[in-house]
């Protein structure tokens, strides 16, 4: 019972962490149309910055600044925000799938030099000896593991919260009218350039934060984490809840986390051992199809954007994921 619960606690804080993710994407893509194809890259970013920040000093290695934790989260986050910041100043005159190379080239630069640059990540290795805050407090096991998943629920509820205000604020409804029209909001003296910029920054550090609580959780973090795999784990997370509806970006997040744990479990154990080889690339597929099936099947997602009533009072319906009609 006590590693059932275990389990249980570790899938939540995970899942949790993750909805973070979907979050920051959501408010790029849901809200702005920014296609990100980089989010492994702005994640890995927040978790490259809070360990190097809070981890004790290590011969021949970067970082060892030793400084509180919540102040390396923080610091983890401006990290991704400031990758966020060049990337955009650089890309964000492109547009959709050319955004989306673009956005995904870097995540993979990233991720090659994370991989290469001992000095700075510990290359291949990734980078360890992070001391879990508030443990020699809180004691190791169970109890631990259960501050740490109320911790991560209370940011998730505090970003759910911000992003809720954020998109029912002016500036949400200058995000939605960029996303839709770009020209229109141009000729209402309105910048679209700097509002996506703005956009995607703060899209990128909320992920920058869900990568510095990823690091928290496993003491570690190595390019292996940080693969395109994971960019199109959060994708598929945030298409099956509902780009455009930041609760349906939670249930994505915690859905599709549960179906690709547990078809890892059931590959592993019942699948024939010549197949359990490839449990990985079955998994990849598997994510695929679940992208490409709620794209035909029900592509606004299982919570679609909220309806939104105009001032005449007409009642206009999203037309696809993460859009409404101009």
């Amino acid at each position: 019972m006590i590693g059932v619960l275990s389990y249980l606690v570790f899938f939540s804080t995970v899942a949790a962490i993750l909805s973070i993710a979907v979050l920051g994407l959501n408010l790029q893509w849901g809200n702005t149309g920014l296609f990100n194809g980089g989010v492994a890259a702005f994640f890995g970013a927040g978790a490259y910055g809070t360990l190097i920040l809070a981890r004790p000093a290590q011969e021949a290695q970067f970082g060892g600044f030793d400084i509180p934790y919540l102040v390396a989260l923080a610091g983890g986050m401006a990290v991704a925000a400031a990758l966020a910041w060049v990337v955009g100043r650089l890309t964000l005159r492109l547009r959709h799938d050319y955004l989306a190379i673009a956005t995904f080239g870097v995540a993979v630069a990233f991720e090659n030099v994370m991989r290469t640059t001992e000095w700075l990540s510990g290359g291949a290795r990734g980078v360890r000896g992070f001391q879990r805050p508030l443990q020699d407090v809180i004691g190791a096991g169970l109890t631990y593991n259960l501050a740490l998943l109320a911790f991560v629920l209370v940011l998730l509820a505090l970003t759910y919260l911000f992003l809720e205000r954020l998109v029912a604020s002016p500036f949400g409804r200058l995000l939605r009218a960029i996303r839709e029209d770009e020209t229109a909001a141009r000729s209402l003296g309105k910048s679209p350039a700097r509002i996506r910029l703005t956009a995607f920054v703060a899209g990128s550090a909320i992920m920058g934060l869900a990568g510095g609580l990823y690091a928290t959780t496993y003491a570690f973090i190595s390019p292996q984490d940080i693969l395109p795999i994971l960019t199109f784990q959060i994708w598929a997370m945030l298409i099956v809840g509902g780009a455009g509806n930041n609760r349906g970006a939670i249930l994505g997040a915690f859905t599709i986390w549960a179906a690709w744990t547990s078809s890892g479990w059931l590959l592993s154990r019942f699948a024939p051992s010549e197949a359990q080889l490839y449990t990985g690339t079955i998994q990849y597929i598997l994510i695929g199809l679940v992208i490409v099936g709620m794209l035909l099947w029900r592509p606004q997602g299982l919570f679609p954007e909220k309806l939104v009533v105009s001032q005449s009072g007409r009642t206009n319906k999203p037309t696809k994921a993460g859009s409404v009609p101009s």
